[in-house]
């Protein structure tokens, strides 16, 4: 099988993950003027409901699935048989969440609001992404997901009128969401048999299936840990209000690193399958580097522009952004590192039981330095909380296999970056002295910033950035013949 570019798909994967960020930045303004703070309180609080019947019904199924049609990619025989045992099984257990939902519905004082939201379960029994995914074929899930997007978005406008309309809203992004997971249904003959019943056994895997939920579940309860610990430990909205700021926009920057995750899991899988470990050790040396590549310059570029960007951002009174900002970005790092470790690495070589057993230590981390540090130090003893405990999760990761993975040839992979970084940051700083906060201004810092980075690669002939300047250019010049 010919393998696809993992630079197209990762430019492909980082673009939807960007989209979803930025389409509530769309959305957001115009709903909270139409359905008040009251319309929007309810939808939000009833799609958090849903949200815990769509990760049960989730499970660890999509995971699972990317991971074992990337085994396979050559054998279109064996591919037909795990995608139509992995796809029965998703059904029965969405079908058997939805049902319990469905009473649940029933019992509720909004129900046809709770009734609408039930297509956010109907969806996950409609899902193949994790085929698509599995295929490496990023690009068809951005198309379609960037059409539905749009649509979406345009519905909204011409839908959502009024605070009358609060149920054709729910209604609208709802039931695109079906639309879209049905849609790459299209692409399913490309890749898969009609199925043999009789060889067809969907509860073989549960337990694998299921070993793949316990972190997804661990991972879900400490990233809204914080904002509760925050809330119940200093009764301040405002700390809570500072602390969702910061982490949205050092999420949405993490998400730049965290992208190449998704698209390494079945190329790593395909050469795990095969038994080509040489290959698996080399693909993994590069996501770490390239986490260090991108990850420094964005945690250290967070930390230099966010005095100028927070005030014109944010608006008045969310100063305290600043410093929450200056010690997020570092998780930048500390989960990019999980993230080659973890989801490169233990899913794809079937030792999910590993990252298990680190995501929960790493709550237990966080939930004691939660109790520790939010006392003393409110939102901001929450943010050290968070980064201490991705910090722990990346070393007993790398511990775990010390004898499998170089700590030391990981971390001098990153020395060219940190020095480039560091420079950055001084010229970042320097110039924050003098420019007042504005768009533009910030806009000069990030230039700035980018260009002392990449020029200090540069002169000291960075091999990682030599070579993919070099295949940038040759492709530029290949293009313009």
């Amino acid at each position: 099988m010919e393998k696809k570019s993992i630079k197209k798909n990762y430019i492909y994967n980082t673009a939807y993950q960007v989209l979803l960020l930025i389409t509530p930045l769309i959305t957001t303004p115009y709903l909270a003027r139409i359905l008040g703070a009251d319309g929007v309180g309810t939808v939000s609080f009833a799609e958090s409901v849903v949200s815990y019947f769509t990760l049960f019904a989730t499970l660890g199924i999509s995971t699972y699935g990317q991971r074992e049609i990337s085994y396979h990619q050559d054998d279109r025989e064996r591919l037909s048989a795990v995608f139509w045992e992995t796809k029965i099984l998703q059904i029965l257990i969405s079908v058997s969440v939805l049902a319990a939902y469905l009473i649940f519905a029933f019992t509720q004082n909004d129900c046809g609001l709770y009734l609408i939201l039930s297509f956010n379960i109907i969806a996950i029994t409609a899902d193949v992404v994790w085929l698509i995914q599995g295929m490496e074929e990023f690009g068809k899930i951005v198309f379609r997901n960037v059409l539905f997007k749009a649509l979406g978005i345009v519905y909204i406008f011409v839908a959502v009128r009024t605070k009358a309309d609060i149920l054709k809203y729910v209604f609208g992004s709802s039931f695109f969401l079906l639309l879209s997971n049905i849609s790459l249904w299209l692409y399913v003959p490309r890749y898969v048999d009609s199925p043999k019943w009789k060889e067809i056994k969907p509860f073989r895997n549960i337990k694998s299936v299921f070993s793949l939920f316990i972190p997804t579940i661990a991972v879900q309860i400490y990233t809204v840990l914080d904002k509760t610990m925050i809330g119940l430990i200093t009764g301040s909205e405002f700390e809570n209000g500072y602390y969702e700021q910061a982490i949205r926009i050092s999420k949405m920057v993490m998400t730049v690193v965290t992208s190449l995750g998704t698209v390494m899991i079945p190329r790593i899988g395909y050469y795990f399958g095969r038994g080509e470990n040489e290959k698996v050790l080399f693909y993994l040396y590069r996501g770490y580097r390239f986490v260090w590549f991108l990850g420094i310059p964005l945690c250290f570029g967070l930390i230099g522009t966010a005095p100028n960007f927070v005030p014109w951002f944010f608006g008045d009174g969310y100063v305290k952004v600043v410093p929450l900002l200056g010690i997020l970005s570092f998780l930048i790092l500390a989960i990019g590192i999980n993230n080659v470790t973890g989801m490169q690495y233990f899913i794809p070589t079937k030792r999910q039981n590993l990252l298990t057993i680190t995501v929960i230590i790493g709550a237990v981390v966080n939930f004691c330095s939660n109790v520790v540090l939010i006392r003393i130090f409110q939102s901001i003893g929450a943010a050290i909380a968070s980064v201490v405990a991705e910090t722990v999760i990346a070393l007993l990761q790398i511990a775990l296999v010390r004898n499998e993975i170089s700590f030391y040839k990981i971390m001098v992979s990153g020395c060219n970056y940190f020095m480039a970084g560091g420079i950055m940051l001084v010229a970042l700083k320097l110039t924050g002295t003098w420019l007042t906060s504005s768009v533009i201004n910030t806009f000069i810092m990030v230039m700035l910033g980018a260009m002392v980075y990449f020029a200090v690669l540069l002169l000291i002939r960075d091999s990682f950035f030599v070579e993919n300047l070099k295949s940038a250019l040759n492709r530029v010049r290949r293009d313009n013949k």
